[in-house]
């Protein structure tokens, strides 16, 4: 059972802390003043999941302790999905990016709260809590995009139509899938994605926006299995430049 949860809980983890970083990017950057401030802390509530997820690993699992897997550990050996990892492009790509992701992140830990593995089940109820206000302010922004002008609308939508098949490899299977099932440690990724996409759905039809149409031969897999996009590598050395200056250094 450890390798199905060690694995559960490194996508996991791995997807928030990359998503974290791209989200800190926007820093200082915003469109405006509020949108700067609101990724730059949602940003810092990301990171915040990743530790809580590493420690878990850490304390509960035997893994390295939290810095260690965040910052020494190499691009194969990290199993978020390629959809986080995309530079942060303009803003209507990365509040899109947000909507689809932090959707999946709600439901997953909804999900979880129910999970056997009480760790887990305990932290989820934490940070579910957190990511319900991301939820909103995503949905705030793809409505009122949405229903904006011509431009925000057509905006919206291109963003839209080139996140959907890098948004689906978020629920890229492991070969622990049943196990996790039947252990009642979460609910299995068709049954997230079928529920992410009942609450998606409507959303984006209420923003006056079309569901981009699913082709199973261009979803992007691959992130879960080690296998990354051409930008985990360059992220990864930035978000790791000052740790690896002396790996062994205490800070």
């Amino acid at each position: 059972m450890s390798n199905a949860l060690k694995d559960l809980l490194f996508k996991m983890a791995d997807d928030a802390l990359v998503i974290g970083h791209r989200n800190s990017e926007w820093t200082g950057i915003g469109p405006m003043l509020e949108e700067d401030l609101a990724f730059s802390s949602m940003a810092q509530d990301k990171i915040g999941h990743a530790q809580a997820l590493y420690k878990i690993l850490n304390e509960v699992l035997g893994e390295a302790d939290a810095d260690t897997l965040a910052f020494k550990r190499e691009e194969k050996q990290f199993k978020c999905c390629q959809f986080v990892e995309q530079p942060i492009g303009e803003y209507d790509f990365s509040i899109v990016r947000q909507f689809l992701f932090d959707h999946a992140e709600l439901i997953r830990y909804d999900m979880l709260t129910q999970s056997s593995f009480q760790p887990l089940a305990q932290l989820a109820k934490k940070v579910k809590g957190e990511i319900k206000y991301h939820v909103m302010h995503a949905d705030s922004f793809v409505k009122q995009l949405g229903n904006g002008t011509e431009e925000s609308k057509a905006r919206l939508q291109s963003s839209l139509n080139y996140a959907w098949h890098l948004a689906l490899g978020i629920f890229e299977k492991s070969e622990f899938e049943n196990e996790l099932i039947s252990k009642n440690i979460f609910a299995g990724e068709d049954e997230l994605k079928k529920r992410w996409l009942e609450k998606t759905t409507p959303i984006i039809e209420a923003a006056n926006l079309k569901v981009p149409a699913t082709d199973e031969s261009k979803i992007i897999y691959g992130g879960r299995k080690g296998f990354h996009s051409e930008y985990l590598k360059p992220l990864l050395d930035e978000m790791c430049e000052v740790v690896r200056t002396d790996i062994d250094a205490e800070w």
